[in-house]
């Protein structure tokens, strides 16, 4: 599924692209010597990726992301190392980008570089948050975002999910909201994110197997 060095993840506040980041992160350091993630969430306070860089960084794991004071700062701000990760033949990388146009446009500081390599861009949707709750609003998020970001949507995931609460019957509801979506749109869905151990059966699309990375302050 992940056939790009570079794997670009986009999505609304919400749609669990920071997790997905976090889990295709370790996924493909199974199979890669040097694996980067690039935290350009500029937006989420919550869940970030680079509140794991110890953890994954034992790993083995590139969390790149901005440092001392500046490290929780809702600022645009993009690492100098980051071109030179991405310009990087020997590095697999994912990035993480924010969940809105703000976010979109600190992505499109890099887009020059990204679409210089050999990359993919993914838009990642949870069709029970309030931003892609219906095919329109996800198509019409989809299409600003990527323009803001100026780059173009490769492939949709469907990352259908309500926490601990998910049922199978979720997750394929939400396999059907993204076939809506992709006939919209013309962008196929390469994948279906699943978590907590749910099996799913008669799924459409490709299961994708994730971890919990991100906790909340009372899950900690």
């Amino acid at each position: 599924m992940f056939d790009h060095r570079i794997s670009v993840m986009m999505g609304m506040f919400g749609s669990g692209k920071t997790e997905l980041s976090l889990n295709l992160a370790s996924y493909l350091k199974e199979s890669c010597e040097a694996v980067a993630l690039i935290d350009a969430d500029v937006i989420s306070p919550y869940f970030r990726s680079r509140d794991l860089v110890d953890l994954f960084a034992d790993n083995d794991i590139d969390i790149i992301a901005p440092k001392g004071p500046l490290r929780t700062a809702d600022l645009p701000i993009v690492p100098a190392r980051v071109r030179g990760v991405i310009q990087s033949e020997d590095t697999i990388v994912v990035i993480d980008a924010g969940g809105n146009e703000y976010g979109a446009v600190v992505l499109s500081s890099i887009s020059a570089d990204i679409k210089s390599q050999e990359s993919a861009v993914y838009f990642v949707v949870n069709p029970f948050r309030p931003f892609t709750d219906t095919v329109a609003k996800t198509v019409d998020h989809l299409v600003s975002l990527s323009k803001r970001a100026r780059l173009t949507v490769n492939y949709l995931v469907n990352n259908a999910n309500l926490g601990s609460e998910t049922t199978e019957d979720d997750v394929l509801s939400g396999e059907q909201f993204l076939k809506e979506v992709s006939d919209e749109t013309g962008i196929p869905v390469i994948m279906t994110c699943v978590m907590n151990g749910i099996e799913v059966l008669n799924n459409r699309f490709p299961v994708f197997q994730m971890k919990k990375y991100l906790k909340t302050p009372w899950e900690v």
